[in-house]
This record gives structure tokens, C-alpha cells and sequence, in this order.
């Protein structure tokens, strides 16, 4: 049996303010009319059932999840108390959905990212399924094909000339996860041809989650087996009590880094993050001049701009400007200085 989670619990601080703790970017609209977790389940019609999809988030966004997804079952919404990072989230999902289902196929999204070719997505996801079943212990995940040296994303080394079967599309072992690197060396990634972006997308089955948490997240993995015997009003009870002492790190750093039989697809499907208001200029319509703004927008003499305002606003005579307006804030900011935003709200708020 298939199945797919999506991590919905993150809270968009690169696109603070008009991302906020209440209502975090993968519930925003920020490409046409639907927000960005509905993009992620619908991309999965067709492939998985809604019925196996499930939705991981905090519990302050339960309301959100069940007004933005209505056709998700509400039994499929696994509330993580207290955010703890990916591992953690993945492991209680994988107890949750063993409990419901036994041993599954499972497939581990983001909320927040953007495909624009989901035939391509699809095809890549039932490479990964159908390879999964075959090789019950192996980690599968798509890696994007770079096509610039990106320096906010993480990369992942595959192995050369090491192809291990071919599904119309190749799947390589894995050698290593790097970190977002400096732009000299996204440089030398790109020339050397053997990395990938990490989309953090992971196909694998629920025992061997559990089995590297156990072996490489052991208090995690206790924690958590202790909760899962329960149900009802006693599993939360617990779920409320002890999920904050499990290990606070993500599944890269807790599991990827340390795991054996880790494969991937190399990919090309549209994909990106939407980390931050740059990512969004690169999929949304720009007029001749390079400007990314609304109806209400008007500006002379003004290129590559980057504007999110409910208020009728006048560029005069600017470049390459981020500026976002909201009830509370306005924010102005060069293209090149917005990825400090998140620091930025810590510091305004954190003083």
C-alpha cells in the first residue's frame, strides 16, 4: 500500500509578515487562487487516494487544514504539540500510520513547495514506489536537476556510473547530503555534474523509519513507542506530555546522514522550494520590465520589482525593490538583502 505525508507544520518566516506564526505560507495563496497545501494534495489525485494521504502539523493549524482540505478525513490530521523539526514529526507519523494501516509504502512531503509538471512528479513518485517495494529496506528520494548555482538549497552527491535499475528513469545510490553551500561552491557542484538539489522528498516504508529512528534516534524512537500504545484521550494526554523531550533535528542531520541504502532519482519536474520572495518573482508573470506586481500597482521609470501591497502603491524611478504590505507592517527591502528577513523578525521581536 502506498501512502503519502505531508509536513505542514513549518512557519514561512522568509516571508515574513505576510507569512505569519497564525497562518504560515503553505496555507497562503501565493501562485492563483489556491494555497499551497492544497497545490500539494491535489498533485496526488490520481496517484494516492485521498483516503492515505495524511497531513502532519501543529495544533494551532488544525482548523486550517480541515478548512482548506475538507475532503481529508479528519482521522488523517496528526497533531505534532510542539514543533520539534522533520525527524521527529516523520517518526510519530510512521507509528500513527502503522497503527492504522501496518507496514506502508510512504511517501514525505513538504506542504510549502511548488511542481509546475505533475505528470513528470507523479511518474518520478511511482518510480520511487514501485523500487521501495522491491527493496523493502531502501530510501528513495528526487533529487532536482540543477540548473543554476544555487546557494539556498542543499545538495545531494550521487555516485557515478552506479545505476542501480532503470523504471524509464535512473536511480542512483546516494554517496553523501551536503548543506547549503557557499556560491563558489555551488559553483564547482554544477561544473562536477554528480549533485543534486535536495528537495526533501523521501519515499521509503514506514518500518524503516521506524528502524532508523530506533537505531540512529533511540530516545526519539522510545518516546514515541511509549505514546503509540495508547489511544483516545490517553495518547494525547501523553502526545501533550512527552513529545517536547524527543530530539529537536531534522531528518537530514538524524537520519540521512547516517543511513545506508539511501537512493535517488534525478529529477526534473518544475520543482522549487518557495523559500523566499526571490523564488516567487522566478514563477509568477513579470510585465516587460521585470516588475511582479498587482492590479493595484502603478510605477514609472521602475524595473524588477517585487510587490505584495493591498494599498494602491507608486514606484518612482526604483530597481530590483521587494516591498510587501500588510495590516500590521510594511516592509521594504533590496532583492539581494531579503533572505535576512528571517533574522530580521527575530530581531524586532527577540530585542
Amino acid at each position: 500500500m502506498n501512502c503519502a505525508l505531508i509536513m505542514a507544520g513549518g512557519r514561512g518566516e522568509r516571508f515574513w509578515p505576510y507569512s505569519t506564526d497564525e497562518k504560515p505560507k503553505q496555507f497562503l495563496s501565493l501562485f492563483g487562487e489556491k494555497t499551497m497545501i492544497q497545490l500539494t494534495v491535489e498533485r496526488l489525485k490520481g496517484l494516492i487516494p485521498v483516503e492515505k494521504v495524511f497531513v502532519v502539523t501543529g495544533e494551532m493549524y488544525v482548523g486550517l487544514v480541515k478548512k482548506q482540505l475538507p475532503e481529508l478525513p479528519d482521522e488523517n490530521i496528526i497533531i505534532e504539540p510542539v514543533g520539534r523539526n522533520t525527524a521527529p514529526c516523520i517518526a510519530l507519523s510512521a507509528f500513527y500510520i502503522e497503527k492504522r494501516f501496518g507496514n506502508v509504502n510512504l511517501a514525505v512531503l513538504p506542504a510549502d513547495h511548488l511542481v509546475s509538471d505533475v505528470e513528470k512528479f507523479q511518474k518520478a513518485l511511482n518510480n520511487a514506489f514501485e523500487f521501495v517495494s522491491r527493496n523493502k529496506k531502501a530510501i528513495v528520494t528526487l533529487g532536482i536537476n540543477p540548473n543554476r548555482p544555487e546557494t539556498g538549497y542543499g545538495y545531494i552527491k550521487y555516485q557515478k556510473d552506479n545505476d542501480v535499475i532503470n523504471l524509464n528513469e535512473s536511480i542512483l545510490k546516494v554517496e553523501r547530503f551536503v548543506e547549503k553551500p557557499e556560491l563558489e561552491v555551488a559553483k564547482r557542484y554544477l561544473k562536477e555534474g554528480s549533485y543534486l538539489w535536495n528537495a526533501g522528498i523521501f519515499i521509503w516504508n514506514t518500518d524503516t523509519i521506524l528502524e532508523n529512528t530506533k537505531t540512529f534516534l533511540p530516545n526519539t524512537f522510545d518516546i514515541l513507542e511509549e505514546i503509540n500504545k495508547y489511544s483516545g484521550e490517553k495518547y494525547f494526554e501523553l502526545l501533550r506530555e512527552m513529545y517536547q523531550r524527543v530530539d529537536k533535528i531534522s531528518v537530514d542531520y538524524g537520519i540521512m546522514e547516517h543511513a545506508e541504502n539511501i537512493y535517488v532519482i534525478p529529477s526534473e519536474f518544475g520543482w522549487d522550494d518557495v523559500g523566499s520572495w526571490n523564488s516567487v518573482e522566478r514563477h509568477s508573470n513579470r510585465d516587460e520590465n521585470g516588475n511582479v506586481i498587482g492590479e493595484n500597482i502603478h510605477y514609472f521609470d521602475s524595473k524588477g520589482n517585487i510587490v505584495k501591497s493591498k494599498k494602491k502603491t507608486v514606484l518612482i524611478d526604483v530597481k530590483d525593490l521587494v516591498v510587501v504590505e500588510t495590516d500590521e507592517y510594511l516592509i521594504i527591502s533590496k532583492k539581494e538583502s531579503i533572505q535576512k528577513i528571517k533574522e530580521i523578525k527575530k530581531r524586532l521581536f527577540f530585542k
